[in-house]
């Protein structure tokens, strides 16, 4: 490769703003969106599966108030995760040392740590209801839930980055 072949790479994998700002707002919309519809399941989930034995503090008002609040964040944010995403695909495939961009690379790493982790301690909580005798079927649908949300984010960055390593 010519210097001047080298320094057009290295120009195009520098990061600019906008590329920090969409990967950023990518990333917030795929969290928000993860957190919301886990508070909406877990809430739904203990709407339809009451726990007779737990006081319960709020009321069936408060459980559902909750839940509009998880919708509406979803009809926002997840939208908007899938429309940035869209856009930062379109832009890798007409730039593509832009999947090189160190940013991409650290939110990346960052949400397979965080939804490792995820996964980690929704086993360890399994583990340790079935070791006490605990197992409910509202609990094992919580579990469920996690374990779909955190396994789907999970399995989609990793993928992701295998394909961009290819």
């Amino acid at each position: 490769m010519d210097e001047g072949a080298h320094n057009i790479a290295e120009i195009k994998q520098k990061t600019e703003p906008r590329d920090i700002f969409t990967h950023l707002l990518a990333i917030a919309a795929l969290y928000s969106s993860a957190v919301s519809f886990l508070v909406f399941a877990f809430q739904y989930i203990s709407h339809l599966i009451p726990n007779q034995i737990e006081t319960n503090y709020y009321s069936e008002g408060a459980d559902l108030d909750v839940m509009r609040w998880a919708i509406a964040i979803l009809i926002i944010f997840f939208p908007t995760f899938l429309a940035t995403s869209r856009f930062l695909n379109k832009n890798y495939l007409a730039n593509p040392s832009k999947r090189n961009l160190r940013v991409r690379k650290w939110l990346i790493y960052f949400t397979l740590f965080v939804a490792a982790l995820v996964l980690l301690g929704d086993l360890v909580a399994l583990i340790y209801r079935l070791l006490n005798g605990d197992l409910t079927l509202r609990f094992i649908l919580k579990v469920i839930a996690v374990l779909f949300v955190a396994g789907s984010v999970f399995y989609y960055y990793l993928w992701d980055v295998r394909r961009a390593d290819a």
